[in-house]
């Protein structure tokens, strides 16, 4: 069967891109959610060079590997956002499984590599499952690296210890709340910005910039699953000093921290066990089935937290670097 490479169309290639990416993903996605993050995008790609000649600015790229008859059956996305780390550009390539190793992955790898090569992108990052040698070795053979490992850890409700549920917290000078209680404060939204401009650089593997409020908001804060009782805030006095954002994705009725941050100088008080214990307490009420995260390997303050309360891991993630002029655009293997 034929396979073009041609332009993302939208809309009516929503669902043939959701069906790709639910065999990609760890978490299912929609056609309706792909629809409403492209909203939040800005129409046009604005790129140019920093002082120091390296690639600044945003901009994407989106080509789909289509059969004959109009299946999808792969797809690169190539972007940068305005706060991506200077001179890089993201990736994700994907190949529905009876497609591979027929040069369909090499064939979008060189699309994308052309076309960060024009930008003058200097650095190719994607990221890999751990568990996919076949995958690893297409990467190694196009030039990439190892750079960071992450991976996933999940806990299932109802095997969650009864002890974690029923304890006080361990910091009963710190007051916890959600962002919904804390909202009647018209400067709640500013601080709840400051302090994830203050942790997320803290994070391993974080790499570039903290976005701009309107785009944290879009990307950070209000992202699907969403709500603002499920924001839970440590606060002391008047100050915001730690956080964890607890998403709910009611198609597999799992929760998710998007994020768990606590401000430097309260660090080591346990304030984030305080904030993951809550937010197990949360699934529980809202009776979720399980409730995830992601970590990084070299995180191991928040791995201690989640091994203590029953986290098992699963699989991971490799984020992969190379550079523009040193990468092969046939690996032959996909």
């Amino acid at each position: 069967m034929g396979i073009i490479l041609r332009e993302l169309r939208l809309p009516e290639d929503y669902k043939g891109l959701a069906a790709l990416l639910n065999t990609h993903w760890s978490e299912p996605v929609t056609s309706e959610r792909l629809e409403e993050d492209d909203r939040k995008l800005y129409t046009t790609g604005h790129t140019y060079r920093d002082e120091e000649g390296r690639l600044a600015g945003y901009d994407r790229t989106r080509i789909v590997a289509a059969t004959e008859d109009g299946l999808i059956a792969g797809y690169v996305w190539g972007w940068r956002a305005p706060w991506t780390e200077r001179g890089h550009l993201n990736h994700t390539i994907v190949v529905a499984e009876p497609f591979r190793k027929q040069g369909i992955g090499s064939r979008l790898l060189e699309h994308a590599l052309q076309w960060g090569t024009l930008l003058g992108a200097d650095t190719f990052v994607t990221t890999i499952w751990d568990d996919e040698e076949d995958s690893l070795r297409f990467a190694r053979r196009a030039g990439l690296d190892i750079d960071t490992h992450a991976f996933q850890s999940v806990l299932e409700i109802s095997a969650a210890d009864p002890k974690w549920l029923e304890q006080d917290v361990y910091n009963p000078d710190i007051r916890y709340a959600t962002y919904a209680e804390l909202q009647q404060d018209g400067a709640s939204e500013q601080k709840l910005y400051e302090l994830y401009k203050e942790t997320l650089v803290d994070i391993p593997g974080f790499t570039g910039e903290v976005p701009v409020l309107e785009e944290w908001r879009k990307w950070h804060l209000m992202v699907e699953g969403y709500a603002p009782e499920r924001v839970i805030v440590a606060v002391d006095g008047d100050r915001f000093v730690g956080v964890t954002n607890v998403l709910h994705n009611l198609q597999t009725n799992g929760m998710y921290h998007e994020f768990t941050g606590v401000s430097r100088p309260y660090r080591g008080r346990k304030i984030a066990q305080d904030l993951k214990i809550q937010a197990v307490r949360l699934a529980v009420n809202n009776q979720a089935a399980y409730i995830k995260t992601d970590n990084d390997s070299a995180n191991a303050p928040i791995l201690s937290v989640n091994r203590r309360l029953g986290y098992k891991a699963l699989r991971g993630t490799y984020r992969m670097a190379g550079k523009f002029g040193e990468m092969k655009g046939s690996a032959r293997s996909e």
